[in-house]
This record gives C-alpha cells, sequence and structure tokens, in this order.
C-alpha cells in the first residue's frame, strides 16, 4: 500500500466514486492507484475549467462530491472560475492538487507556485498532506469538509513523495454529514410572528428562496405557506437547482436588471429569507442603488445555507397551523402549438419547453438570450434547471458533462451563449468520449450580446470600432458545426424556427451528444 492507494480506498469510502481529471507528472501514482480502483469512474477533462465545472454540475445533481484531479498550482488555476461557481452554489467539491515531492520543493522548479494562496479564495477548506501515514485522515477532513455547510469546495494537497510513499495506514471511516437541523425557536416564533401580522396587517411580505429550499418538496411546502400568509414567492437570481414544470410549484427568480428589479420589489415591507441572501445588484452602476430592496424594507433570516430546507419549511407550516393537505398552486401544462416566424431567442425557449421530456436536466448558460426561457418554461414537463451561480462564464457546458455523468438515463439540455461557449469548448471532446446523453443548444448572435448592453447601463454610450472589436466574435464567424465535428459531436446549423423545432424533436429521442447552432 502507498499513499495514492489509501487515499483512493478514502475516497470510495465515503462515497466519493467519480474522478473528474486532468493530471500531470506529480500525479502519475494517483494515476495508477486509480487505475487499480475499478469502482472509481474516472472522466477526462481537457482543460481543467472542464473539470471543476463537470464536478460541480455532478454534485448538484448527484447531491454527493465528485473528485478532480489537477496538476499542481497552475492546473489548479486553470480550474478556479468554475470552483468560483461552485462555491456560490453551495456545491460538494473534493480537489486533490499534485504538488511536487517535498524534498524537490526548496529547488524552486519552474511549476513551483503558491497552491494554498490560490486555493483559498475558492476553497471551504484547504489541506496539505505531509507523509504517507497521514493520507487517509487528511483526505477523510477534506470529504467531511466538503459535505459541511450544506456543501462546500474542499482542497486537498498531495505531494508526489506522500503519494508513492509505502505506509501501513489504512483508509479511516468518514463519518456521516450531521443534519443540519432547523432553527431555533425564538427564530420560528419570530418569523411566524411576522407572517401573521404581514397578513393582519396587509403588510407585502416576499419569501425569498435559494438552496434545497428549491426542490419540489420544499416548493410545496413553502407555496402552502405563502398562499395561507398572502406572501409573496421569488427565488434568488442565481440558484444551484431549481425542480420546477408541470405539476409544481411555480416561482419565478429575482430579475437581472436593476431598473426592472427595483421597481419589480418597490413595494415590500419585509422579506423571509430562506437558504438565500438579500437581493444586490449583479454590478455596480452610477446613479443606481447596489440594494434591490426598498428603504425601509425589514429583512429577517430564517434559515441558512446548513440547515435542513425541507424540516424548517415544514415546521414553519405548522407554527403557522397549517395542515400538510392545505391549498397550493401548481403549474399547469402548457399547450404549444407548432412555432413560425422568426428565429428568436424567445421562440427557442418555446419550442425546448414544447419538446422537453419528463425528468430532463437543463444547465443554462444563454447569457443574454436565456432571459426568456425562465417564464416561457413554467409549465413544461418536470424538469431540474441548473443556473449559472457566480457570474463566471464557462461553466455551461462542463455543468451539462457532469450532470449527464450524475443521471445517465436523463436527458440533458444545455443552453450555452456562443460567447461563453468557447471558455470551454473542450467539454464536447469529454461527452463524446463518454457518450454521454447531452443536447447543447448554441444561441449565435456573434457577439458578447450582454457587454453591449452592459455598456449601455453603465453609461459608457453605444460601441464604437475599438469596442465593437472586443465585443463582437466576427472576422471571423464561429462555425460551430465544425467545432463540434472537431471534438467528435455530431452537430447542425439551423436559421429558421420551424428547421430548429424539427431538429430539436429529433434530438429529444435520440441518444447520445448532439449539438445545434441556432443563428438568431
Amino acid at each position: 500500500m502507498n499513499g495514492a492507494d489509501v487515499l483512493c480506498d478514502t475516497l470510495l469510502a465515503g462515497d466519493v466514486d467519480v474522478c473528474f481529471a486532468n493530471p500531470g507528472t506529480s500525479e502519475m501514482h494517483f494515476v495508477a492507484a486509480l487505475d487499480r480502483k475499478p469502482a472509481m469512474r474516472c472522466v477526462l477533462g481537457l482543460f481543467e475549467g472542464v473539470v471543476t465545472g463537470a464536478a460541480d454540475g455532478y454534485a448538484r445533481m448527484a447531491d454527493k462530491p465528485a473528485a478532480t484531479l489537477m496538476h499542481l498550482g497552475p492546473g489548479l488555476a486553470n480550474g478556479l472560475a468554475n470552483l468560483h461557481n461552485a462555491r456560490r452554489a453551495g456545491t460538494p467539491v473534493v480537489n486533490i492538487v499534485g504538488e511536487h515531492a517535498t524534498y524537490h520543493l526548496p529547488f524552486d522548479a519552474p511549476l513551483t507556485s503558491d497552491i494554498e494562496s490560490l486555493a483559498r479564495p475558492m476553497s471551504a477548506w484547504v489541506g496539505r498532506i505531509g507523509h504517507s501515514d497521514d493520507v487517509g485522515e487528511r483526505a477523510a477532513q477534506a470529504i467531511a469538509a466538503s459535505r459541511a455547510n450544506g456543501g462546500s469546495v474542499a482542497t486537498l494537497i498531495l505531494p508526489a513523495d506522500a503519494a508513492w510513499g509505502e505506509t501501513s495506514q489504512t483508509a479511516p471511516g468518514v463519518p456521516p454529514t450531521a443534519d443540519g437541523g432547523i432553527p431555533d425557536d425564538a427564530v420560528l416564533r419570530d418569523v411566524a410572528s411576522r407572517l401573521r401580522n404581514g397578513l393582519r396587517n396587509g403588510r407585502r411580505t416576499l419569501l425569498l428562496l435559494s438552496g434545497r429550499a428549491l426542490r419540489a418538496d420544499a416548493l410545496v411546502v413553502a407555496g402552502r405557506i405563502a398562499q395561507a400568509t398572502g406572501a409573496r414567492l421569488l427565488a434568488q437570481q442565481s440558484n444551484a437547482r431549481i425542480e420546477r414544470g408541470a405539476g409544481r410549484v411555480p416561482i419565478e427568480r429575482v430579475l437581472y436588471n436593476i431598473d426592472a428589479c427595483t421597481a419589480d420589489l418597490a413595494n415590500i415591507e419585509q422579506v423571509v429569507l430562506i437558504g438565500a441572501k438579500a437581493p444586490v445588484g449583479f454590478f455596480a452602476y452610477p446613479g443606481k442603488p447596489s440594494d434591490m430592496l426598498p428603504p425601509g424594507c425589514d429583512v429577517v433570516t430564517y434559515t441558512t445555507r446548513g440547515h435542513d430546507a425541507l424540516a424548517s419549511l415544514r415546521a414553519l407550516a405548522e407554527a403557522l397551523g397549517l395542515k400538510a393537505d392545505a391549498p397550493v398552486t401548481l403549474a399547469a401544462a402548457a399547450t404549444q402549438e407548432r412555432p413560425t416566424g422568426a428565429l428568436t431567442p424567445a421562440a427557442i425557449a418555446a419550442v425546448v419547453g414544447r419538446h422537453l421530456p419528463e425528468g430532463a436536466i437543463v444547465c443554462d448558460e444563454a447569457i443574454t438570450s436565456g432571459h426568456a426561457f425562465f417564464k416561457l418554461t413554467m409549465g413544461a414537463a418536470p424538469h431540474d434547471f441548473l443556473a449559472l451561480t457566480g457570474g463566471a462564464i464557462g461553466a455551461g457546458q462542463p455543468m451539462g458533462t457532469g450532470a449527464a455523468v450524475a443521471c445517465p438515463d436523463r436527458k440533458v439540455v444545455c443552453l450555452q451563449a456562443d460567447g461563453s461557449g468557447m471558455f470551454t469548448l473542450q467539454a464536447l471532446w469529454t461527452q463524446a468520449r463518454e457518450r454521454l446523453d447531452v443536447v447543447t443548444i448554441i444561441f449565435a448572435n456573434r457577439g458578447y450580446a450582454i457587454l453591449h448592453n452592459e455598456l449601455k447601463q453603465v453609461g459608457a454610450g453605444e460601441a464604437g470600432h475599438n469596442a465593437r472589436r472586443m465585443l463582437d466574435l466576427v472576422d471571423p464567424t464561429l462555425d460551430w458545426v465544425k467545432l463540434a465535428a472537431g471534438m467528435g459531436v455530431e452537430a447542425t446549423c439551423v436559421d429558421t424556427i420551424e428547421r430548429f423545432n424539427d431538429v430539436f424533436a429529433m434530438a429529444m429521442r435520440r441518444r447520445g451528444p448532439f449539438l445545434i447552432e441556432a443563428r438568431i
């Protein structure tokens, strides 16, 4: 037994049985150990941003962490953007980052770096293994840390000599994750009182949800509370996962646009946070507020990410005297006609909603082109919706890749902007290699459309020659059909909504990776 064997055994004992990897020389003994562990599924990503984004998507759907394997500090640095998204989503991830052998570090070889400093901003826990005998204990700590507080990023640094060194230690057990519990009685009574007073006094109340409160069972309870108290139900702007569609409680999200959001929330007098944060602007804009709530609005936190959302909502409903079968409005199944007209983002959203199979997983990084999707698919077949949580683009295709690994029997649909899609194009290769059932829709508007809009929003005016050179994706124009083919994924291009309807319907009936370039 060497340290690498113990690490593999500890991961498997902790129910971490998928490793998304892009290894290098320092990790070769761990690679060899993985080769001896057939229970571990190893998935290669051609760029570390794919590796970390796939681990994020996997854990959102599997409700348990995957491991990542990255090469030294520069490899970790390549994956940091999607670890930022995972951190914001509350996703459990166990990063294994290879390091030079301990005796080699003083020589300051070219790839030597301060891995801890790179890891800390995106990690709730960072640990370094000192010796082969320490591997099991540190790995168990990393797994436990990844599952703490509802889900966190944990980064474990593995020196090469700790991996290849012999050890008599065996894999320790990983303690089960503690139940998050519910808020204490004082908080419960206070929130229940606020909701009752809001109903009696006509005080306009908002229940703002995120995290596990957006799963279908928790949403039913939240919907009953909102209906009984006259409160409005709303989801945080960016969320890890929402279970939605026909037969589920419909919920809208906080609006992205500052002016639209402040107008929408202008009459709210009190907010109850359930696993969510009070809404703020994504960015600062000259002359506009950062806080999206009106002055004087009371904000109270009922649950945080670490609480048991379902149990907490049930406790609140009981405190309000609601029965388990209290009325709640569910989304009705939508009926969609065959679309006609222009190929627009809204028309595409309507078609996706029309053909989406029950149990599908939608991964949204459509950016500007995705604004219409949420409202237009309230009555689509029941599905899971995974969003870009931290705003670091390049998450969509890797997230869909990881979700497909976690749920091989469910159709995955990626709504992907063309600009952000180029950040992690390599995810298509992993989808092809793993035969993953992912359909990617590229919204090909040939530019960073959101940045054209942001240029106006910050008061900088219209794009001139130099600005357009930085914001447009032309000269040359991207050819996504050829790009996908080069990655081993079948693809086609459409430029009418009728053609998109036919191709997407076909893609929902077949298995395997497929890409549709929609030239909007």
